[in-house]
């Protein structure tokens, strides 16, 4: 017969009985199965492993031996693949909160990639005022939040914040627009259009657009305000209901087109912001390199953007 662990297993239980039949019961056996199992065992150990009484039964001197030496057998064999709960890698979870942008998805993939031991929560947060209320409460770890220039995101020390990116924004417009064709659109040439505006943000918008508006010498006549998802949006701008100011970013659905403004008048700035208390080193390198390169991902997605750079930068010699 070839020793295996249930072998182990059956002696110990006898031993810690004190009778075949209590063993039995504990291990969910029969009694005379247990007793056939035990001679087999002796018979391979070649001696009695225990002596028979009218009480039970008790190991031999050298039964003690051999049932000592399957208990540490055993213990070592429980104990394979199985770590202290000190030794075991602690799975982090990181809260994150984001704002509108479409570079979530992408960041979230790569910190994902690059730290696959770290769990992501994402909280879909539309004001970035609220998202600077819910890092310094401590309800979220890190996030994407915008801002303006001249109007940068304000925080106490528990909070940290950097620059992911500053762009201009653009306006989406029926694909029937009478300025369809222009490379770009000047905003005073939209006063009579009717706008869809999201709500304020508590970061400067819609500050920000009624002020270039009226740099521009016009009031909006109209204007819609819309807080829903970009796809819906785009079907009601395609079916000519208004135009709104979008992420240069954004990729147009049938019967929209995107446009540069001339003299870029709007510009955002998407930040990252996290609390260092708990955010360690490893994971903020890893969202300050996700995020950027996300945006590089919508950037090659998005040609009117890259159209808009190559005349911008040419023309500024930068």
């Amino acid at each position: 017969m070839e020793m295996e662990l249930r072998h182990l297993r059956v002696l110990c239980a006898i031993a810690d009985a004190g009778s075949v039949g209590r063993a039995a019961t504990q291990l969910g056996y029969s009694q005379p199965a247990v007793s056939t199992q035990l001679r087999r065992i002796e018979r391979h150990f070649g001696e009695p492993l225990f002596e028979r009484g009218t009480s039970g039964v008790r190991p031999t001197a050298y039964g003690a031996e051999v049932v000592a030496q399957a208990r540490d057998v055993l213990a070592r064999a429980d104990a394979i693949g199985h770590r202290t709960a000190a030794a075991r890698p602690r799975r982090r979870t990181l809260r994150v909160a984001a704002t509108n942008s479409p570079m979530l998805s992408g960041t979230v993939s790569r910190v994902r990639a690059r730290l696959p031991e770290l769990s992501l929560a994402v909280n879909s947060v539309y004001a970035s005022s609220r998202i600077v209320e819910l890092l310094e409460e401590g309800a979220v770890d890190a996030a994407i939040a915008a801002d303006y220039p001249g109007m940068e995101l304000r925080h106490s020390d528990a909070v940290k914040h950097r620059g992911i990116v500053t762009e201009p924004t653009f306006v989406a417009l029926p694909s029937r627009h009478r300025l369809r064709q222009c490379a770009q659109v000047q905003l005073a040439d939209l006063a009579e259009d009717a706008w869809f505006v999201t709500p304020d943000d508590g970061a400067g918008w819609p500050g920000v657009f009624y002020d270039a508006c009226a740099a521009a010498g016009f009031t909006p006549v109209t204007v819609h305000e819309f807080l829903g998802d970009q796809s819906q949006l785009q079907s009601m701008i395609a079916d000519g209901l208004g135009v709104s100011l979008v992420q240069p970013t954004l990729r147009p659905i049938p019967h929209v087109v995107v446009k540069p403004l001339v003299g870029s008048p709007l510009w955002c700035r998407y930040v990252l912001a996290w609390r260092p208390d708990t955010v360690d080193d490893e994971v903020l390198e890893a969202l300050t390199q996700s995020a950027p390169a996300a945006y590089r991902d919508l950037v090659a997605q998005a040609p009117h953007l890259r159209a808009w750079a190559s005349r911008t930068w040419s023309a500024t010699g930068a």
